[in-house]
């Protein structure tokens, strides 16, 4: 009887051991996975960004000329202004400028009616936030891949230049009778 205790001891010693061993694997895996969970995060993060960049980059392409026809004389653009106003971040994805207006245009892979009206209280801010353009006429835009149901109407209803990005290029979808908003 007393070997089986000794042997009952030993048993749990190793037992104690092996738990304590399993608990550090158990450590380690769960930081493997928080680096791992790292990773995926700042892979999106550079997919998200550079996929934006792309949508910026294929509005601005045809932005002048689009803007041309609907009787918006822009001549060049500025992408992506960024700044601060009293502790207010802000960031335009781009500016199209004549010297007397200007259009600027916010850019979405999948506009949402709430980018939209977000996007018009930063309009209305135009003139605090950048004060070189505070006696221009101000136009607003949206930009856009897809739509989520009825965005585009709504953006339109607020009187922004809608612009839905196609194939290599975009288009302006406002009926060639729209007015669009002064901001």
């Amino acid at each position: 009887m007393e070997v089986e205790i000794q042997e009952i001891k030993q048993l749990l010693k190793e037992l104690v051991l092996s738990q304590k061993e399993t608990d550090i694997k158990f450590k380690e895996t769960d930081n493997k996975f928080k680096e791992t969970d790292k990773r995926i995060i700042a892979a999106f993060d550079l997919f998200e960004g550079q996929r934006g960049k792309l949508m910026e980059s294929l509005v601005e392409g045809d932005l002048i000329k689009l803007l041309q026809t609907k009787g918006i004389n822009v001549h060049d653009t500025s992408m992506r202004r960024k700044g601060n106003y009293e502790g207010n971040n802000y960031e335009f994805d781009i500016i199209a400028h004549n010297g007397t207006e200007i259009v600027i245009v916010e850019v979405k892979t999948t506009l949402k009616t709430q980018d939209v009206k977000a996007f018009v209280q930063k309009l209305k801010q135009v003139r605090v936030w950048l004060d070189e353009y505070k006696n221009f006429t101000v136009y607003g835009a949206i930009a856009f891949l897809k739509a989520d149901s009825g965005s585009e109407m709504f953006a339109q209803s607020e009187k922004l230049f809608v612009i839905k990005a196609t194939g290599n290029s975009a288009m302006i979808i406002n009926a060639d009778d729209f007015v669009p908003q002064k901001f």
